[in-house]
């Protein structure tokens, strides 16, 4: 795994993404990831994120994704 990152960073290095947008993005994906894995609930996801479940709110918030796992999640019902 650690090869794969060394590669995407380099990759993004040759493109010229900012730290700021690259640190942005990848806490984006893994927020997102790990809440789709626990079915959007938030307190088992901020459990597996090893951070409080008011820190993952506000996280959520943002970046963006509050309304997204919401929706997701009344849909679901």
């Amino acid at each position: 795994m650690k090869r794969e990152l060394e590669v995407l960073v380099g990759q993004m290095i040759e493109k010229g993404v900012f730290y700021g947008d690259a640190v942005g993005e990848f806490e984006k994906t893994f927020i997102k990831s790990v809440l789709e894995k626990n079915s959007g609930n938030r307190s088992q996801a901020a459990k597996a994120l090893g951070i409080h479940r008011n820190t993952l709110g506000r996280k959520l918030e943002e970046l963006g994704l509050n309304n997204h796992h919401k929706a997701r999640k009344t849909a679901a019902r």
